[in-house]
């Protein structure tokens, strides 16, 4: 069983590498990694690393939210504008750059210059990262299962940090737009 300090130590891992913005590595990764490191059931990990994850987050909104007072009057018609358009879909947008490795940022920010429901915000990124971390927490606790009689704990870890900075570096070097628009130019013709 989990102690406090190792639960509280899932939430602010979370917290903390979603702070940086543009870089933090996979929620994914760090619900398998947290799962490998801490005795606790898989949904509990889940749910720690998307409420730190969207917590993070909601700073991220929050600062655009409040800079947009500082945008010229022209801007902000012009924003109020789109945003008459943009806001009905937001959720969706959200949840899908929650739920997926896509970067959340190009989302996140135009939310909060438009003064999205924070409620909402807060609530559809959570669910979005809710249902990636908890397959993350699953798929480490089936991992260890699979690989403990041939690997020592410890070997198990350093791969699963390896992979974690492996698949990091890729997500950072490819360009998910460019991949998502070639595989929707090829269904379309």
């Amino acid at each position: 069983m989990a102690t406090w300090f190792e639960v509280l130590s899932i939430l602010a891992t979370s917290f903390a590498l979603n702070l940086i913005p543009f870089a933090g590595p996979s929620n994914l990764l760090i619900a398998t990694n947290a799962a490998l490191l801490v005795d606790i059931d898989p949904f509990s990990i889940g749910f720690l690393v998307a409420l730190g994850s969207a917590s993070a987050k909601l700073i991220h909104y929050l600062v655009t939210f409040f800079l947009r007072g500082f945008l010229g009057e022209e801007r902000r018609r012009r924003l109020d504008v789109a945003g008459i358009k943009l806001k009905r879909w937001g959720w969706l947008a959200l949840f899908v750059v929650a739920a997926t490795p896509l970067p959340d940022e190009p989302v996140i920010i135009p939310l909060g210059l438009l003064k999205y429901n924070p409620v909402k915000f807060y609530l559809v990124y959570f669910l979005g990262k809710l249902s990636i971390t908890v397959i993350g927490a699953y798929l480490g606790k089936m991992g260890q299962g699979v690989l403990a009689p041939w690997m020592s704990q410890e070997a198990i870890m350093i791969a699963s940090i390896v992979l974690t900075i492996v698949i990091t570096i890729i997500l950072l070097k490819v360009d998910v737009g460019k991949i998502a628009e070639r595989i929707l130019k090829r269904k379309i013709i």
